[in-house]
């Protein structure tokens, strides 16, 4: 099998190539460059796309001895991840551009042509399982990647390999070390990837502009003003520009986001309570929607917010009836549902956040 693998010049895209190599398949290899003007080094767990990643993964290439190219997807990467980003936030919606880059750049305009090059699957070092075109967490539940995976087609999983979902991070690295090659203890890549200083407030409001409205409680009393509803989200805390607690004595957090007034509500943490979701653009990865309720346990963030509820289908949107309030949900997150399973838990859907 033709195997094309996505080498971001870490550790486990750098297994996961290895592993393909050892599996007897025709491997080449291929970083993306994302930025038009990539740094020449990371900030320790901070960043990638620089070119100490691209020079990283050319040399595994080298140790393993395939074929390495770098492809560049920097328009593509800004126009349906970072625009898409900084548009969702200044609608007062908190996305995940994670979710994005595997739904639109990774799994679609990069796997699109690896299939139009005469490539079989697209493999890359995502911590994941597919048995039988079922997506599944992966064995390492603190690695586990599925959420962000959960937006893949059924024919998109049907091209895709993902080597290292069935062995836990430890022994990635040390796998990696066996093999010699020099990213094995090469830091993790952490927060958002074309945000090296972590500053997303800074990030947005260079690109939003200022836009000023009101942080108001929840019997519309104004508390504060602010440039702009970018700078929050829902179930925020800190950084409010509020003096002290509510009169209760609680803390506030935001719990509402209304982008055309720029209004910002706060309340206490019980206004965070969500017992119901409903989604736009589901997607169903056995490539039909329900045909009835379907018990599931339902996942809003990448890591946390997991509930037992009841799914259906109703006029085209995902409705999730929680069996256990949820707090924190934004409309703009991914919601990815799962079934249990014996042999793991296995992804059945997922869709964008509305209300």
């Amino acid at each position: 099998m033709r195997v094309l693998v996505a080498m971001s010049g870490g550790v486990d895209s750098s297994v996961a190539a290895a592993r393909m190599v050892d599996a007897g398949h025709d491997v080449v290899g291929v970083h993306l460059a994302l930025s038009s003007a990539p740094g020449a080094l990371r900030t320790g767990s901070r960043g990638c796309c620089s070119k100490e990643d691209a020079g990283d993964a050319r040399r595994v290439a080298d140790v393993l001895d395939i074929p390495f190219y770098v492809w560049d997807f920097a328009e593509k990467f800004k126009e349906d991840v970072i625009d898409d980003f900084v548009e969702s936030y200044a609608r007062g919606e908190t996305p995940n551009p994670c979710v994005r880059c595997n739904e639109r750049i990774k799994f679609s305009a990069l796997a699109a042509r690896a299939l139009a090059l005469g490539f079989d699957a697209l493999a890359t070092g995502h911590y994941a399982r597919l048995s039988d075109g079922r997506l599944r967490r992966a064995v390492d539940r603190d690695k586990d990647q599925s959420y962000v995976l959960g937006v893949l087609t059924a024919e998109q999983l049907r091209h895709a390999v993902f080597p290292i979902g069935d062995t836990p991070k430890p022994q990635i690295r040390e796998d990696a070390a066996r093999r010699g090659l020099a990213v094995a203890e090469k830091p993790d890549s952490h927060d958002i990837c074309f945000i090296p200083t972590g500053d997303t407030r800074a990030f947005l409001g260079a690109r939003i502009g200022v836009r000023r409205g009101a942080v108001v409680d929840s019997g519309g009393t104004v508390l504060a003003e602010h440039d702009g509803v970018h700078g929050f989200t829902i179930g925020q805390r800190k950084g409010l520009g509020i003096a002290g607690p509510g009169p209760d004595g609680q803390p506030r957090y935001v719990t509402g986001i209304d982008a055309e007034t720029g209004t910002v509500r706060v309340g206490s943490a019980a206004d965070l309570e969500v017992w119901t979701l409903a989604g736009d653009k589901p997607v169903f990865t056995s490539g039909s929607p329900f045909t009835g309720p379907v018990e599931c346990a339902v996942q809003v963030r990448a890591h946390g917010g997991i509930a037992d509820a009841v799914a259906d289908v109703r006029d085209g949107r995902l409705v999730v009836e929680l069996r256990t309030a949820l707090r924190g949900v934004a409309p703009g997150q991914t919601m990815v549902l799962y079934r249990p399973d014996p042999d793991g838990d296995e992804v059945i859907a997922s869709a964008t956040i509305a209300r």
